[in-house]
C-alpha cells in the first residue's frame, strides 16, 4: 500500500494522503528533536562550559519525562478530544524547542528538554492513536507503518542534517527550525481531524470481544516492546563506538544508512503481513528472526561487507516488529487506544534506556560482539510472550 501517495491505496486504507503526509511529518520532526539531540552534545558542552558526562543528563531528561508523562497523557487524549490534545502538546514542544535554543544556563536547558519530552509523550501517542482510529481495519497496521517510518527516517536523515546544521551555523538552529516546524503543524492538524467520517474523540466504542483488557494483560503487552527495544537498541547504540574503537570509523555513516534503510523497509512490510496474516503471527516471527540475526552480525561483525549485509537484514527484521505490536494493541484495547500505545511508547524507552545504561558496561568488560549475543537472548522471552487470538468485531475478523 502506498498511502501517501493518495488514490485507490489511500483510499483503501480510510485515510487521505494530506492525513497519511501530515501524521508522517509530525512524527520526522518529533524523531528529529529526539535523535538530534547526541550528535550534538560536544557543541553544547562547549557552549556552557560543561563535561560531556553532564550534557549527557539532556538524552536522560527527556527520555525520563517521555516515560513519566506518556501514561498519562494517553488517558488524557482518550478521554478528551484527541485533535486538541494534539494540538496544544505540539504547540508545547514548539515552546520547548524555542527554550532550548534560548536557553542562558544549563539548568534552564535541562529544564526546556524536560519540558520536550513531555509534550512529546503527548504528541506521537496521539497521531497514532488518530490514524489508527480512522484507517481500515483491513489496512490499520500497514498505515501505521507508513506514519512510524517518519520516525524512522528522522533517525538517518533528520538527526545527520540536523548535526550537520548545527556544525555550521550553531547547534541552537536545530532547535529554531524545529520549534518553528512544530508549530506550523499544529495549524492543520486543529483542522484537519475535524473533518470526515470519524472526528470528536475517534475512540471506537465496541469492545473486542474475547479481548485480555486486565493489568496483567496491559503489563505483559507492553513488556514485549520493552524487551524488544532492548534487543534492537543495545546494537544500534552502541555500534559506531564499537566501529570506532576498532579504526573502521569511515563505514558508520553508510553502514548507518543501510541500518536506516533496512528498518524503514521493514516497518512496511511488517505492516503489511500484520493486516493480511495477523499482528501477533508477525510480532512473534519477526522477534525470533531479530534474536538470530542478532547473532549473525556479531558473528560476522570483523568483515564489514558481511556486516553491512547482516545490518540491513537485521534492522528489516526488528522494525517488522513495532507497527505490527501497534496494531495488536490498538485491536486488544479498542476503548483505551492512545493510552496504550502511550504505555507502549514508554516500555519502549525503558528498554532503550536500559540498552544505554547496561549495555556500555557489558561493552566495556566483555566487548561489543558479547553484548549482541545478550540482546539476542532477551529477544527469546519477547518471542514466547507475544500471544493473542483471532477476535471477531462488527461481524468482521480481526486478528488479535
Amino acid at each position: 500500500m502506498d498511502a501517501t501517495s493518495g488514490g485507490p491505496a489511500a483510499g483503501a486504507a480510510g485515510l487521505s494522503a494530506r492525513l497519511v503526509a501530515l501524521a508522517w511529518l509530525t512524527q520526522f520532526l518529533v524523531g528529529t528533536d529526539l535523535f538530534v539531540v547526541a550528535p550534538l552534545l560536544p557543541a553544547v558542552a562547549a557552549s556552557f562550559g560543561v563535561s560531556a558526562a553532564s550534557t549527557g543528563l539532556l538524552v536522560t531528561a527527556f527520555s525520563v519525562a517521555y516515560v513519566v508523562a506518556s501514561p498519562f497523557a494517553g488517558r488524557l487524549s482518550d478521554r478528551r478530544d484527541r485533535a486538541t490534545v494534539l494540538v496544544w502538546a505540539l504547540v508545547l514542544f514548539s515552546a520547548a524547542n524555542a527554550a532550548t535554543a534560548l536557553a542562558p544556563d544549563f539548568l534552564s536547558l535541562l529544564l526546556a528538554r524536560v519540558v520536550a519530552g513531555v509534550a512529546a509523550a503527548a504528541t506521537g501517542p496521539t497521531v497514532y492513536a488518530l490514524v489508527s482510529s480512522r484507517a481500515r481495519p483491513q489496512a490499520r497496521a500497514q498505515v501505521l507503518a507508513v506514519v512510524g517510518s517518519g520516525l524512522l527516517t528522522a533517525l538517518w536523515v533528520g538527526a545527520p542534517a540536523g548535526a550537520l546544521l548545527g556544525r555550521h551555523v550553531g547547534w541552537q538552529a536545530a532547535f529554531v527550525i524545529l520549534a518553528a516546524g512544530t508549530l506550523l503543524l499544529a495549524l492543520p492538524h486543529a483542522r484537519v481531524w475535524r473533518s470526515g467520517p470519524r472526528a470528536a474523540k475517534d475512540v471506537p466504542k465496541t469492545p473486542v470481544p474475547g479481548g485480555r483488557t486486565g493489568a496483567g494483560a496491559v503489563v505483559s503487552a507492553v513488556a514485549v516492546t520493552a524487551l524488544w527495544a532492548f534487543s534492537v537498541y543495545s546494537l544500534y547504540t552502541f555500534l559506531s563506538v564499537a566501529l570506532h574503537a576498532d579504526g573502521r570509523a569511515t563505514a558508520v555513516a553508510w553502514l548507518l544508512v543501510v541500518y536506516g534503510v533496512g528498518a524503514v523497509a521493514g516497518g512496511q512490510v511488517g505492516g503489511r503481513f500484520a493486516d493480511r496474516a495477523g499482528a501477533v503471527r508477525v510480532t512473534r516471527t519477526a522477534l525470533a528472526l531479530t534474536a538470530a540475526l542478532e547473532v549473525t552480525v556479531a558473528l560476522v561483525y570483523p568483515v564489514t561487507w558481511a556486516l553491512a549485509c547482516a545490518l540491513g537484514l537485521f534492522a528489516f527484521a526488528g522494525y517488522a516488529f513495532f507497527p505490527a505490536q501497534q496494531r495488536h494493541l490498538a485491536d486488544m484495547f479498542p476503548e483505551r487506544a492512545t493510552a496504550m500505545l502511550s504505555w507502549n511508547n514508554s516500555a519502549l524507552f525503558v528498554g532503550l534506556s536500559l540498552a544505554g545504561a547496561v549495555g556500555g558496561r557489558i561493552v566495556h568488560a566483555l566487548g561489543y560482539p558479547e553484548l549482541l549475543y545478550i540482546g539476542a537472548a532477551v529477544a527469546v522471552p519477547a518471542c514466547l510472550m507475544a500471544r493473542g487470538r483471532p477476535v471477531r468485531r462488527h461481524g468482521q475478523e480481526a486478528r488479535a
